[in-house]
């Protein structure tokens, strides 16, 4: 239209008048006037040649420099036009909704069942009917019948729950079990103080729910007991199998963090915790157990359903703050002081839903002082040999280890509970957790809460932010889960053997890239090959020095008093490695009790009195007074990093610390640092007590040490009990000191440790 409305019509040839006389300014205009005319005439292919000149040099620029700033900008500006809105409610203006749709108005019972129907009522939805002191409300979604109807049941149709003037209804998809989030506000609604969380496939075991659940959390039917709790010794540990309490090693509850499946060890020890405060109750389903689709189709074989069971007489166990599992929404107990954490989110997939509601809802019960149980097996489900949807399992497996650590780390300054609820639920949708829907919707059920006139638990202390108490031995309970029958690739796995192997790949994949470097001072032709048998079946190998280098051994030459200085050789020559554990061959090493240290941190015995010490120059023998001025001197050439982090760390010049340094890990980050140091001594008969430790505190502050070692049993002195099982301990890290000299002090400290690693008895 552009170039219609600026474009002059044409004369007709016949009517074209005569060739003027020509003059040079005449001819001049003409020419100028028809270059603007074919510009008029030609103006949107002009434009067209433009834009697609433009489009291509663009995309050269994207794609040259597009991984910088010009697609930075591009995703600021996506960013700000997808930023979330954080809700705004007024909490006291919220009016209160009263049932005046259904013909239940007036009904009040205490204890509710809710579960999600799509067909007629199945076997399993009779048998909760007949569960006595229960009332079973059935939730219908748009597969459901119509005519549904079971004697005893509230049933709420689509059109009854549209009608009960809840805010959650309008982001509710029509086909799904998440409708359960009505089914949960009307049972508060009409005096619910317990919901059994329940599906329809589900059998309670001998039609009692109170047989394992603490269904009386208070008053004279309360069970006022104390509860096994996992421990929480290892802060890098945030997520637990709890089957393998309950006797299965080899399966894993949906929602487990694919990376944590083979971690199939038993705990070692318990703690314990008053119970009460079990507000949310997870229980066991024996037959077809809460399983994620990998599970389920790479153990089957056939199409035989699948049986599992659990160990029914094994305790319930607690959950303290730092640590989750995976709860669902098949077999749950939910105590009206988390009836807030029912809220099943409506943005991810289905399968993920009530999962992520769970971790969720742990991070915000740590808020109230309350924890998770699990119990013994409660249900029966049956397995239908139905396919399991990988695809709407796909929130699982790609955020659910990122959303605990996430959950775990997470703080707020708010100070009630609905507002934490409203931030976190915010923080997890900037995260991609889960969408902005999820956020409105949280707002929503919060509202509605207060609606049906739900009064929010008070706000604790966070134990998460308090130091931890050290446990002790008195404090530390045992219980060993028994071994049950299970399946493993479609195949019984029966005994132990395979737990055992478990055990051994569980190590082996943990410090399968870490070099163990042992330094002997006993005679390495009697002992030599036998320390590379017990510590090669771990580590990715094991470098031995000695005062005397032996070729047919392949034990190096390393002097005790100064091997630091040949370790940089070591780094060097195996530079893939993840890192660098170092040991003598006097101090034993339980490499089971290795798994929770961070393999990204220094570890040293810094926190051992005994090994770790600060000697006074002054008043001392002159061998710590050349140390001292020795160490003076390099901590003077020291790159400022070095010194700052060196001089930060001792409290006085005159003090010289000491470490005996029998065990240290140094990680791959710390290896440059280690060399660069080693270096700097240079030709300084620095010894080698004096010189780890000074290292280490240059490298970083003692604060950021991994403490593994610091419940290792050490003695100066050896007691009158060593190399006996008196002394030993498999629960401890380390062992200190231990004298091995023979092949026959060998198989004695192998049957010892063999209480920690059992195939070890393979050896001998």
């Amino acid at each position: 239209m552009l170039v219609q409305d600026r474009s002059t019509p044409k004369s007709p040839k016949t009517h074209r008048p005569p060739l003027p006389i020509l003059r040079p300014n005449r001819f001049s205009n003409l020419k100028t006037l028809d270059f603007s005319n074919w510009v008029v005439e030609n103006l949107y292919k002009i434009v067209t040649v433009l834009l697609l000149i433009a489009t291509v040099a663009v995309l050269f620029f994207l794609r040259n420099v597009g991984d910088t700033a010009a697609l930075l900008c591009f995703e600021s500006q996506s960013q700000q036009l997808e930023k979330i809105e954080f809700p705004q409610i007024d909490w006291n203006s919220i009016e209160p909704i009263i049932d005046k749709s259904t013909p239940f108005a007036n009904f009040r019972s205490e204890r509710w069942i809710v579960v999600s129907v799509s067909n007629y009522p199945t076997d399993s939805v009779r048998g909760l009917a007949k569960i006595k002191g229960w009332q079973v409300l059935a939730i219908g979604n748009s597969k459901t019948p119509r005519d549904w109807n079971l004697k005893g049941t509230i049933f709420l149709s689509l059109e009854q729950q549209s009608q009960l003037g809840f805010r959650v209804v309008d982001y509710l998809p029509y086909d799904s079990y998440v409708r359960k989030t009505v089914g949960y506000l009307f049972a508060i609604q009409h005096g619910a103080k317990k919901i059994f969380d329940a599906d329809d496939r589900g059998e309670v075991i001998d039609n009692d729910i109170g047989k394992h659940f603490d269904v009386e959390l208070v008053g004279e039917e309360a069970r006022q007991e104390v509860i096994l709790q996992y421990s929480h010794e290892n802060p890098n540990r945030t997520v637990v199998n709890p089957y393998i309490h309950f006797g299965q090693r080899s399966v894993w509850p949906r929602g487990m963090p694919l990376e944590n499946v083979g971690e199939i060890g038993h705990e070692y020890y318990y703690t314990e915790v008053f119970g009460g405060k079990q507000f949310i109750q997870q229980g066991i389903s024996n037959g077809l157990p809460d399983v994620d689709s990998v599970f389920y189709f790479t153990r089957k074989s056939g199409l035989e359903s699948f049986d599992i069971r659990f160990d029914e007489r094994a305790p319930k166990v607690a959950l303290p703050q730092g640590i989750m599992v995976p709860v669902n929404s098949f077999n749950t107990i939910y105590h009206s002081s988390a009836f807030w954490g029912l809220m099943l989110p409506v943005s991810v997939s289905t399968m993920a839903s009530d999962v992520l509601r769970g971790y969720w809802g742990q991070r915000l019960l740590w808020e109230i002082g309350g924890y998770v149980v699990v119990y013994p097996p409660t249900v029966h489900r049956y397995d239908r040999i139905e396919a399991y949807p990988f695809s709407e399992e796909k929130d699982l497996h790609v955020n659910v280890g990122r959303l605990i650590k996430f959950l775990v780390s997470w703080r707020s300054g708010k100070h009630r509970l609905f507002e934490k609820v409203l931030e976190l639920s915010y923080a997890m949708a900037e995260e991609g957790f889960w969408t902005e829907r999820d956020v409105k919707f949280t707002a929503a059920w919060l509202q509605d809460l207060l609606a049906v006139r739900y009064q929010q638990p008070r706000l604790m202390s966070l134990e998460l932010d308090r130091p931890r108490p050290n446990i002790g031995h008195g404090d530390r309970k045992e219980f060993i889960p028994q071994k049950l029958p299970s399946v493993h690739l479609g195949v019984e796995e029966i005994g132990t053997v395979n737990y055992e192997i478990g055990n051994l790949i569980r190590w082996r994949k943990n410090f399968g890239n870490v070099v163990l470097i042992m330094f002997c001072s006993g005679p390495i032709e009697r002992t030599a090959l036998e320390w590379r048998l017990l510590y090669g079946r771990i580590f990715k190998t094991v470098v031995i020095l000695a005062e005397e280098k032996n070729t047919d051994l392949a034990v190096e030459e390393g002097h005790l008093d100064h091997q630091y200085k040949h370790l940089p050789t070591i780094f060097n020559r195996y530079s893939g490695a993840e890192g660098f554990l170092f040991l003598e061959d006097d101090t034993i090493l339980n490499y089971w009790n290795l798994l929770q240290a961070d393999k990204t941190k220094l570890w040293i015995t810094d926190k051992v009195s005994e090994s770790w010490t600060a000697v006074e120059t002054d008043g001392n023998s002159n061998w710590f007074t050349i140390q001292a001025d020795m160490v003076k001197k390099v901590v003077s050439s020291l790159p400022v990093h070095f010194q700052v982090s060196y001089k930060e760390s001792t409290t006085s010049d005159r003090s010289l610390t000491i470490c005996n340094s029998e065990v240290f890990y140094v990680p791959r980050r710390f290896v440059p640092d280690f060399i660069d140091l080693v270096n700097l001594v240079g030709d300084l008969d620095i010894h080698h007590k004096v010189a780890i430790p000074m290292f280490f505190i240059a490298m970083d502050s003692p604060q950021n040490f991994d403490s593994v070692f610091g419940t290792m049993i050490y003695k100066q002195k050896p007691p009158a009990s060593t190399n006996s099982s008196a002394f030993y301990s498999p629960e401890v890290p380390a062992i200190h000191p231990w004298n091995v000299s023979s092949e026959q002090d060998f198989i004695r400290l192998i049957r010892i440790m063999a209480a920690g690693d059992p195939l070890l008895m393979e050896l001998v």
